[in-house]
């Protein structure tokens, strides 16, 4: 259970780190919100590669597609947060 835990913590901040590289603007968050919308995004991406690619955990837990749709599934998250907070600012 500890080893899921950091794994989760682990590609939620490569995921998120990836992600706020790729997305264009400026994104004022901390590094746990960072990890959190990774961790989301993980989700995401991993529920998108389900339905589009029909793979199931059974085919090994990490797996660079896994990543890649991390990566993904957080870019889709950072994008609608940015959109959340710029209606809220307005």
């Amino acid at each position: 259970m500890l080893g899921l835990i950091i794994t989760l913590i682990i590609v939620g901040l490569i995921a998120g780190a990836v992600a706020r590289l790729l997305v264009p603007g400026r994104q004022e968050m901390s590094i746990l919100t960072t990890i959190a919308i990774g961790i989301v995004g993980s989700f995401v991406g991993g529920l998108l590669g389900y339905v589009i690619f029909h793979k199931d955990a059974d085919d090994g837990f990490f797996q660079p597609s896994g990543l890649i749709g991390s990566i993904i599934g957080t870019i889709i998250v950072l994008l609608v947060w940015m959109n959340l907070g710029r209606r809220r600012a307005i």
